[in-house]
């Protein structure tokens, strides 16, 4: 029996830095928060694409993100936060 991808959804927060909030909330159409879907097979793999997204390539407009995610409806590692607190990158502006 063939396997199905079912719908990952992830829910992601952005933080922005003084000012800059125009810039960090434009993936999201302008809003802090949004949710994106993306193909996922299984939960593991879903909760592997959240983590993932966790990256903050914009460090100097977003101060940090959070990203919790669903898998056909269900939480993803409870829905917690994957983004960990203790990265390089968390939770601080670049100027």
């Amino acid at each position: 029996m063939p396997a199905f991808a079912g719908e990952c959804v992830l829910k992601t927060t952005r933080t922005a830095c003084p000012g800059k909030e125009k810039e960090s909330f434009s993936k999201c159409n302008g809003q802090a928060s949004c949710d994106e879907k993306v193909a996922a097979d299984s939960e593991k793999d879903c909760a592997e694409k959240a983590a993932k997204s966790c990256d903050n390539s914009r460090p100097n407009i977003t101060k940090s993100k959070t990203v919790s995610a669903t898998f056909d409806g269900k939480p993803v590692s409870g829905g917690k936060n994957v983004c960990a607190a203790e990265r390089p990158d968390y939770n601080k502006c670049e100027m």
